[in-house]
């Protein structure tokens, strides 16, 4: 068996991660359809329930026994994912796939302030030029006429702040903890939640068409299972901030797939709007180095 290095564990993680950009980018457009027919509630439960039973399913070997410290380690990221999920499923009812992609992606800006609230560590100046440039960027997709942004978009907001605080609470967990133990939990605890939140207030359907369950299983068995799990793993070798702009990728994704598959229109200045915050992404991510002049 080839023992990798950390140089080789950190380029499959980045591999690996593109892989879950990519698989999330399509996601949107799943949910996006998944919700012609049924309830926001309804269907992260189902999502979620069958990601549990099927992450379980593969990995309980690698699993073992859950303690109480786990427990509850696990919980407090399952429950970022849970309110993550919330926001942006109720977003997605008001808002497109593709534009709902790029307003997610701005959990890569911020990254780096919940980890400095968290580490107390500063940003650079380049992070605070970069939010800049996003909240201009945010305001051109949400452009539309005279209007603002509406309440999809502001609900997008918000999910992506619990996203960015997800990826902190997953690099600060992964580093002393099993992570197919906290990929577990994370899934199961916000399967729970969103069980009890659909019994409370939506109406549990007799029958859904066979379209949904298409989306419900991609979602649960990729978007969920298979995602959640490799993210969890490459984080024990890659730096949040990196994890970040990498993820953040799903956001093309999700544009070029809700354009090819749900025939969505993305207007010029929309289009603009999502390059600021690219290049926002980009400003914070890379770092330039000056070649010495012989």
């Amino acid at each position: 068996m080839v023992k990798l290095g950390d140089k080789q564990k950190k380029y499959l993680s980045d591999l690996s991660l593109l892989f879950v950009a990519f698989v999330w980018g399509g996601g949107f457009v799943a949910v996006k359809d998944a919700l012609n027919t049924v309830t926001p509630m309804v269907l992260m439960a189902l999502r979620f329930v069958l990601a549990t039973l099927v992450l379980y399913l593969f990995l309980f070997k690698w699993i073992g026994k859950i303690s109480k410290s786990d427990l509850k380690h696990g919980s407090v990221v399952g429950l970022l994912l849970f309110l993550a999920f919330t926001a942006q499923t109720l977003g997605l009812q008001y808002t497109t796939a593709s534009k709902q992609g790029f307003l997610t992606a701005t959990y890569v800006v911020m990254v780096p302030f919940l980890f400095w609230a968290f580490y107390r560590k500063r940003p650079k100046l380049k992070v605070f030029a970069a939010s800049f440039i996003t909240l201009v960027g945010i305001g051109l997709i949400g452009l539309d006429g005279v209007t603002s942004l509406n309440i999809g978009d502001y609900l997008t907001l918000i999910c992506a702040l619990f996203f960015a605080a997800h990826i902190i609470a997953v690099e600060y967990f992964a580093k002393d903890m099993n992570v197919f133990k906290l990929a577990f939990l994370q899934i199961a605890v916000a399967a729970v939640l969103f069980v009890i939140t659909a019994l409370i207030v939506e109406p549990i359907p007799s029958q859904l068409p066979g379209r949904a369950w298409v989306a419900i299983v991609y979602l649960a068995v990729f978007s969920t299972f298979l995602c959640f799990t490799v993210q969890t793993v490459a984080q024990k070798y890659t730096a949040s901030s990196h994890v970040s702009i990498l993820l953040s990728l799903e956001s093309v994704f999700a544009a070029l797939l809700g354009v090819l598959l749900l025939n969505e229109v993305m207007t010029p200045i929309m289009i603009i709007g999502c390059g600021l915050i690219f290049a926002a992404i980009l400003i914070i991510e890379l770092n330039v180095s000056k070649k010495k002049v012989a």
